[in-house]
């Protein structure tokens, strides 16, 4: 959806502040850059704490509501995607590989973190890789995720070099400015997976034979529409926010009053942790895995048909990255839950207003923020910088409900 605003309006003044620097660095020396910054120590120094936790998953309430997930056949080509790991394995080097693998509970599946700040250096950085084992690497993702998945993602890459070259930074924010993880042993019998993390792409996805999980996932643009250069006409995450207005303005006078939580964005009623600088209305975000995240808003079981579907095609765009016949598991594995459905909003709900919304129940987390300017100039959030996020409440992330005691996260 296009909005009256253009994210040229609000482009930085490149020659003051970071972005006068920018174009000397790397991820290597802009880490360090970032670091001069005190919020921006106080804030890893936050997620790295979280970090240190043991594993236990979102919950409403801290206590973990057992016998959600189960053991399915999805359909998936696992020989395939075994084959082609097995060839990334292959070639890399002694020294790549230890970069790159790790056991099946490794802490390392949750170090994923969403900003170009490279605080957590595990696994291979495709930039600092051969081109022929980054052409593996995209193989396996292709092969793993679903056809329309795997051009979204790729999509997140090309936004990310977009925004690289509109702010002279291209050595910071390009296409290849992510980190590749294999956890276990590549195996069409035994449980496995894989991690990408970067600025606004990160996905975590576990395999054992023919199941797959995908989750957590975060997903974002600035901006989130390309207009010039070879990759002119990409236009991310329009639907997930066309859909969620649609869902919100379809609603009657006193369901949108119990949908909206809070008025403004930034409103003054948000207790304390409602709103940070980093996730701003997220919850979920990156180092969010045992958060405790209460039901709010309007439940689903309130909506008509016609707004029911627009909350299913809402979850389907979110989890559009797992293949056709996991996907169909997961929409029906949502449906049980219609009961215990909430959907949430922050913010007006006039075509051109920015806003947030959560779909939350025990099987599924969905949010949508519009965000204010991290490398952009506007000071409020606007259409054109978005984060998306998608999880597995109740130890589902990662896959971990799914797994032997012996296998759990740490």
């Amino acid at each position: 959806m296009r909005t009256t605003q253009n994210f040229r309006d609000v482009l930085p003044d490149l020659e003051s502040g970071k972005f006068k620097e920018i174009s000397a660095h790397d991820a290597h020396s802009w880490e360090a850059e970032f670091y001069k910054n005190s919020f921006a120590k106080l804030l890893t120094e936050q997620w790295l704490e979280l970090w240190a936790q043991p594993f236990v998953g979102l919950t409403t309430d801290g206590v973990i509501t057992p016998g959600l997930y189960n053991r399915e056949n999805h359909e998936i080509p696992i020989q395939d995607i075994v084959a082609t790991a097995q060839e990334l394995i292959n070639g890399c080097t002694a020294a790549q590989l230890r970069q790159l693998k790790f056991p099946l509970h490794a802490r390392q599946w949750r170090s994923w973190s969403n900003p170009e700040i490279y605080i957590s250096k595990y696994g291979l950085r495709l930039e600092e890789i051969p081109d022929s084992l980054k052409e593996i690497i995209f193989r396996i993702m292709e092969r793993t995720v679903s056809p329309e998945g795997y051009r979204k993602l790729r999509h997140a890459m090309k936004v990310n070099a977009f925004l690289g070259d509109l702010v002279r930074g291209p050595k910071v924010l390009n296409e290849h400015s992510y980190n590749f993880l294999l956890f276990g042993d590549p195996s069409t019998t035994d449980a496995w997976g894989w991690s990408v993390y970067g600025h606004h792409l990160c996905m975590n996805v576990y395999l054992h034979r023919a199941q797959i999980t995908i989750a957590p996932v975060f997903v974002g643009a600035e901006p989130n529409i390309v207009d010039e250069g070879p990759n002119t006409g990409i236009v991310m995450l329009d639907r997930e926010e066309a859909l969620g207005l649609q869902l919100m303005q379809s609603l009657p006078g006193d369901l949108k009053k119990q949908a909206q939580v809070y008025r403004d964005m930034h409103d003054e009623r948000m207790p304390p942790g409602r709103w940070n600088e980093a996730d701003q209305r997220h919850l979920c975000g990156a180092f969010q895995d045992n958060r405790q995240v209460a039901y709010e808003g309007l439940p689903a079981s309130r909506l008509d048909s016609h707004q029911l579907n627009l909350l299913y095609w809402i979850v389907e765009e979110f989890i559009i990255y797992l293949p056709t016949t996991a996907r169909r598991y997961r929409l029906e594995q949502v449906r049980q839950y219609l009961d215990e459905t909430y959907f949430a909003w922050i913010g007006g709900f006039g075509d051109n207003d920015p806003f947030y919304y959560r779909i939350q129940s025990p099987v599924i987390v969905l949010e949508f923020d519009h965000h204010s300017g991290v490398f952009l100039d506007n000071k409020k959030p606007a259409k054109f910088h978005i984060h998306t996020i998608a999880r597995m409440p109740n130890g589902g992330d990662y896959g971990n409900a799914l797994r032997g005691a012996e296998d759990r996260l740490e």
